[in-house]
């Protein structure tokens, strides 16, 4: 399929309360190697690792009301292509709706609903505060990411 969604069982999802982070890491592991043992898979594969949730850890970060249901703390997100910039750490703004955003782009799809986070514009950042968008609310695509 041209989009999957992989969700590990409970004991390598990373979850503190019945895993570890060493448990995602391998589950990942895995995952990535077996797309590069197939080249014609791999050659265009983008495989994007985040979690559904911060684990409960606090997190300093700056946090936009972006609807009703307002954001929560920042998740990781791991970007694995043969497209994926090396080494590169990303401050854009981002949330769930972002892999959304991305699957858009890509398949040139049109956005949910005009209400839905998808349909915000992507973020405008300045050298004075690179965390918090100058145009907010507003949320990246993860293009930044990729050199394609």
């Amino acid at each position: 399929p041209a989009v999957s969604f992989v969700i590990p069982p409970n004991p390598e999802s990373g979850h503190p309360a019945y895993s570890t982070v060493a448990a995602l890491e391998r589950f990942v592991m895995q995952l990535v190697t077996k797309a590069k043992a197939n080249p014609a898979i791999w050659s265009k594969s983008a495989i994007l690792v985040t979690t559904d949730e911060g684990g409960g850890y606090y997190d300093s970060g700056y946090v936009q009301i972006l609807d009703f249901f307002g954001d929560g703390t920042r998740v990781p997100l791991i970007a694995i292509s043969p497209f994926a910039k090396r080494g590169y750490v990303d401050h854009t703004y981002y949330d769930h709706a972002s892999v959304l955003k991305f699957i858009e782009y890509n398949w040139r799809l049109t956005v949910l609903s005009e209400e839905s986070r998808d349909n915000l514009p992507n973020p405008e950042m300045t050298a004075a505060d690179p965390y918090v968008p100058a145009n907010r609310p507003a949320v990246g695509d993860l293009l930044n990411l990729f050199r394609f």
